[in-house]
């Protein structure tokens, strides 16, 4: 993996072209060679010998649930907490990249993306089959009571609730704000930089990213395993379709195929598309069931469960049951589904860090855990209190069905209401393109593990994306034979173990930077830095100054000013610096011409940078009239925390080299603090 460029580069005038790196990213081999090799052995090893792997998997996991619950129970409570204290402390000022930057997109399309992530076929599938499981065997408690019909519907809220969507914000957070506030590449490695420094460019870096693709690769595998038995029980109900081995692979290869069309043909604007009319399709769904169903019921336990959930999560986000014997349930719920919350961390981490660009952190923090829960809290509500007032009613067939956790209980529930096989047909729909985009993404977001990437925009090899689709697919497939949903939950209790010590080294890496972020705030002012001193050096007069405030440029205007003042300028700042024992260097970016000029000291942890980028910008408007044309180019400064906001265009070689002097007293004063 090369070097990180520096923490500025990322701006307008420092993109690279999209166009020419689409597709184009370096494997990183040894993160994929391990990874793949890892992943082959396990998926091979249960089509050779399914009883085998079921045995030794359960032996693990009950090593696992006996000796280390504890440690996911605690992980996961540490971790929301740690989250909401960041949103809320001083630190939620800071923005996910440089301090003048904003949103990418506005707060409505920002919303309804973090809407659209806390939807999958799992949700639906879980809706039903738990809360319906939970009232039968809670963990503690009779059974089919109106305590455990109210617990019942609490634990599903519980287990899909805000501590898995706080590992969500905590790896988005940290991916974000290293990416595009410190411009490292957009890997897990990067967030662990403060700790470890350029080692994550080596065998440290490749060791967790390959922890950060087994987890992630279990954890889509284990969807993926769910939703083939959901659509399988659907198509069943709705054609006819043999519940078994033979459909359930079938769909695996319809997921794959899909992923390589994808891959290959560029259609992913268009799977993108329909996923927003599939979150449509899916709200509608749950307002058809409350509408011509009990309304009234189903209305007042949305409210209840709200209580319910309020009064109840504090005395249970640690509750490990350490006085009575319910291992196998904590296996099957609560760590089972915290170890799948870890497992994809990462991969949801990347789609939240990518579209909130310009966040604040408080901003990210209230969004990720408010508004996907909104969406589980009204999905779970609708549909577990459905299910559990037929089964209460009396329908016997429907109870074992549904509890049975083999898909058929959420079509068995649709059934009983009008139109049930439009309704059907709609919630196959939207559980089919679910899994199809649940796969083509977990493709991509593998093959971007096993990449090197040179731009957080940027994608990996086609070739790479269907080989990850293949393998995934490959692993579900041995999964779903040895045990099927059982043995994938096991599964991911165990793999997601090792990326858990990781999210440890995340927490502890986030909150050193986002300390020295602090102390560097904290150093302004003590510095005293002369704001634009350089003017009075030169007795500048106030006709020069308005001269060159008027003074708009085109780009071959700005990179003569980077070549014949800007450059001489900081290159004397630098032979200065070297002299006097602070190595420094000073390179130029830009093909055709120069569009940024910077200077860096070469100091471990804490380099000093002084950057000049090309900028092009509205050309400024008098009484509603552009002056000339519609954009100018400025000479922005930008240091390691961001651009600076002012333009340095007409600046002598002297009123620079102040300029730059200014920012590296306080640079000094900065690392006085951070002794």
């Amino acid at each position: 993996m090369s070097e990180p460029t520096s923490p500025t580069a990322r701006k307008n005038g420092g993109d690279p072209d999209l166009e020419t790196l689409k597709g184009s990213a370096p494997v990183r081999w040894p993160v994929f060679i391990a990874s793949i090799v890892g992943i082959l052995s396990v998926a091979l090893w249960t089509l050779i010998v399914p009883k085998q792997a079921e045995a030794v998997i359960g032996t693990m996991v009950s090593w696992v649930s006996n000796g280390l619950g504890w440690f996911y129970i605690l992980l996961a409570t540490v971790i929301l907490v740690f989250v909401i204290y960041l949103g809320f402390s001083r630190f939620g000022r800071v923005r996910l990249g440089p301090d003048h930057s904003r949103p990418e997109f506005s707060t409505f399309s920002w919303a309804a993306m973090l809407f659209a992530a806390g939807i999958g076929t799992d949700l639906m599938f879980f809706s039903v089959s738990e809360p319906v499981a939970q009232y039968f065997s809670p963990p503690v408690g009779q059974g089919e009571t109106v305590e455990a019909a109210r617990e019942a519907t609490f634990w599903t809220l519980f287990h899909y609730g805000i501590t898995g969507w706080g590992m969500y914000a905590l790896m988005g957070m940290a991916l974000g704000y290293f990416a595009y506030r410190m411009n490292l590449p957009l890997a897990v490695r990067s967030a662990l930089y403060p700790l470890f420094g350029r080692r994550i460019n080596g065998v440290l870096g490749h060791a967790v990213d390959t922890a950060t693709v087994l987890g992630t690769t279990f954890g889509v595998a284990t969807s993926l395993g769910i939703g083939v038995v959901l659509l399988n029980a659907g198509l069943n109900i709705l054609f006819g379709l043999a519940i078994g081995a033979g459909a359930q692979i079938g769909l695996v290869v319809l997921a794959v195929v899909m992923a390589a069309v994808s891959a290959t043909t560029g259609v992913d604007k268009g799977i993108r598309l329909l996923s927003q009319i599939n979150v449509i399709l899916a709200v509608s769904l749950a307002a058809w069931v409350v509408i011509t169903g009990k309304t009234g019921f189903l209305l007042s336990a949305i409210v209840t469960n709200v209580g319910d959930f309020i009064s109840m999560f504090p005395g249970k986000t640690l509750e490990t049951f350490a006085f009575r014997d319910v291992d196998a349930w904590m296996s099957l719920w609560t760590l089972f589904f915290w170890a799948w919350w870890i497992a994809w961390a990462s991969f949801v981490g990347m789609f939240l860090a990518r579209i909130s660009r310009g966040r604040t952190i408080r901003e990210f923090v209230l969004g990720t855990l408010v508004i996907p829960f909104s969406y589980i809290l009204m999905w779970v509500a609708v549909f577990g209190n459905a299910a559990l007032e037929r089964v209460r009613s009396g329908d016997e067939e429907f109870a074992e069905t549904a509890a049975a956790g083999n898909g058929l209980g959420f079509f068995r529930l649709l059934e009983q209401y009008p139109l049930s096989g439009v309704v059907i047909g709609v919630a196959i729909f939207v559980g089919l393109l679910f899994y199809v985009t649940s796969a083509d993404s977990g493709s991509l977001v593998m093959g971007n593990l096993t990449s090197s990437l040179r731009h957080v925009k940027e994608d990996c090899a086609p070739w790479l994306r269907i080989t990850w689709a293949g393998v995934t697919g490959l692993l579900t497939v041995g999964m779903l034979l040895v045990g099927g949903i059982t043995a994938l939950q096991y599964a991911t209790v165990i793999i997601a173990l090792p990326f858990s010590v990781v999210l440890i080294l995340v927490m502890i890496s986030l909150r050193k930077a986002l300390r020295f972020e602090a102390t560097r705030a904290d150093s302004a002012p003590r510095s005293r830095p002369r704001v634009l001193a350089a003017r009075f050096e030169e007795r500048e007069t106030w006709k020069t100054r308005l001269a060159r405030a008027t003074h708009y440029v085109d780009m071959d205007g700005a990179r003569a000013h980077l070549d014949n003042v800007v450059t001489p300028a900081l290159q004397e700042v630098s032979e200065e610096l070297t002299e006097r024992g602070v190595p420094a260097h000073v390179h130029t970016e830009g093909e055709a011409g120069h569009n940024a000029v910077e200077l860096t000291t070469d100091s471990p942890q804490f380099p000093f940078v002084y950057r000049v980028q090309a900028e092009s910008v509205p050309m400024p408007a008098y009484g509603g009239r552009m002056v000339g044309r519609n954009e100018y180019v400025r000479l922005e400064v930008h240091l390691s925390d961001g651009g600076q906001d002012y333009d340095v265009m007409g600046y002598s070689t002297t009123q620079l080299i102040h300029d730059c002097l200014d920012h590296y007293e306080r640079h000094l004063e900065f690392l006085r603090l951070a002794d």
